[in-house]
């Protein structure tokens, strides 16, 4: 297998640049990167996905980003993760994008809606095939057969979903194929939060069948996977043994990752921050995360 290995800090960081497993190893009692390992960048707000809790309030009269101009992507170090969002499968400026980063060794990961997944998918194969991606995350709408089959086509696909929007038989569709799952928090932003005001007892009793089946669903699935938000909702430390916290868990939020709006022109320590807690992009992506580390502290 093929690995990317470098320096970051006070630690050594390898990832598998087949299928994403990352080690990340040092002699302290504590992280202090230099740079982020990993990237969410959001490209854009235009899409026709229409998803009623969609965080970026994203719509079809929605902006595409400029891509192709953007100082600090040319100061990432070479196999950091960038996790691409925005409805981004038919961003004019895309494939030159993902062009560009993979020239750097930049390890790019798109997520798209389950209805683009579907009307893209053989741009998406293509995009994997080339290795302009490495990873596809799908957001889950209705998990079929069809979809499912679909999914299975990539060795790398994730599917996206939400604490409080899955359920119980979209579990059950969903165990014993293989796949890799992905569990994000639920974000009370943009219209999430006017849908978890007109179906909130919906959403709690997904949120607490979640939490009381937690430990049931590595059986089920390749792969189990959370973000931090969801860590935090569903509790996920009391289904793990601590040598199973301190293997899986890579730190909290801007320890070594961090968020970037191309839309708006602003940095911060994850898609959650407040508005006041946001950053105008600076040139080069060292002093972003200097700031991202002095924001979480």
């Amino acid at each position: 297998m093929a690995w990317g290995v470098y320096k970051n800090g006070n630690s050594i960081c390898k990832i598998n640049l087949e299928d994403g497993t990352k080690i990340r190893e040092t002699k302290d009692d504590h992280w202090d990167l230099e740079f982020p390992e990993s990237l969410d960048l959001n490209i854009g707000n235009r899409c026709d996905g229409g998803c009623p809790f969609c965080y970026i309030n994203a719509s079809p009269d929605g902006i595409d980003a400029e891509l192709l101009d953007v100082p600090f992507i040319d100061t990432l170090h070479p196999y950091t993760e960038v996790a691409i969002n925005g409805n981004s499968v038919d961003h004019p400026q895309l494939i030159p994008f993902l062009k560009k980063l993979r020239d750097r060794k930049i390890l790019a990961n798109i997520t798209v809606n389950q209805k683009h997944f579907e009307r893209y998918e053989d741009l998406l194969w293509e995009l994997y095939s080339d290795e302009l991606v490495k990873g596809v995350g799908i957001s889950l709408v209705n998990p079929t057969n069809h979809f499912i089959a679909s999914v299975q086509k990539f060795p790398t696909a994730v599917i996206h979903t939400i604490n409080g929007i899955l359920t119980k038989e979209d579990i059950e569709k969903l165990s014993d194929f293989g796949l890799k799952i992905l569990i994000l928090g639920y974000k009370n932003l943009g219209r999430g939060i006017s849908y978890n005001k007109h179906y909130y007892q919906k959403v709690a009793d997904n949120q607490i069948w979640l939490y009381d089946h937690l430990a049931e669903l590595p059986s089920h699935f390749k792969v189990v996977s959370f973000d931090n938000l969801a860590i935090e909702q569903l509790d996920v430390r009391r289904i793990l043994s601590d040598e199973e916290w301190d293997s899986f868990y890579l730190g909290d939020e801007g320890t070594a990752s961090m968020y970037v709006d191309l839309v708006t022109g602003k940095f911060g320590v994850s898609s959650l921050c407040p508005e006041s807690e946001m950053r105008p992009i600076l040139p080069d992506i060292k002093d972003m995360f200097s700031v991202v580390k002095e924001l979480a502290a």
